[in-house]
């Protein structure tokens, strides 16, 4: 699986929104960080990134409980949970929605259409492999994904 293919995770034909993609480099970032603080712009200026963009993201994974947001002076961002306890498949089903790849509800065939089961079930396999895998899995290789994002 590529991961970063034109700024969009994908796996074969299903793709993954850009706002999935900055969430995962932000709790790919922090973990590299050992719990110290970072700013939303060092984030932005490491990936090449829209800080716009970023705050939002930042924002919901604050809401969400991945990422602790410290206000003020010498304030920051930093992950709420260790690594190893932040499951990819969670993240993906906050960011993404991941109801249904196809809205079926306005589809006048829906009730006796064979397709919403099997796209229910695609749906289902796509995050059985996400929640295989936690931020801790992403950031093996800390010293070089460190010297990478200091490298920008």
């Amino acid at each position: 699986m590529h991961l970063y293919e034109q700024g969009v995770l994908t796996q074969g034909a299903m793709r993954l929104t850009k706002y999935t993609d900055y969430g995962i480099r932000v709790l790919v970032y922090l973990g590299t960080r050992d719990g110290e603080l970072a700013s939303i712009k060092e984030v932005a200026r490491s990936f090449d990134i829209s800080q716009d963009h970023l705050k939002k993201v930042v924002q919901d994974l604050a809401g969400a409980g991945f990422v602790h947001a410290v206000r003020g002076r010498n304030g920051g961002i930093r992950l709420a949970r260790q690594p190893s306890d932040i499951n990819l498949g969670s993240v993906l089903r906050h960011t993404e929605g991941l109801d249904e790849l196809i809205e079926c509800a306005g589809c006048p065939v829906a009730p006796a259409c064979g397709l919403p089961p099997v796209l229910a079930e695609a749906t289902a396999a796509f995050a059985a492999v996400f929640d295989k895998y936690t931020v801790a899995d992403l950031i093996r290789r800390r010293p070089e994904l460190q010297l990478l994002l200091k490298a920008v």
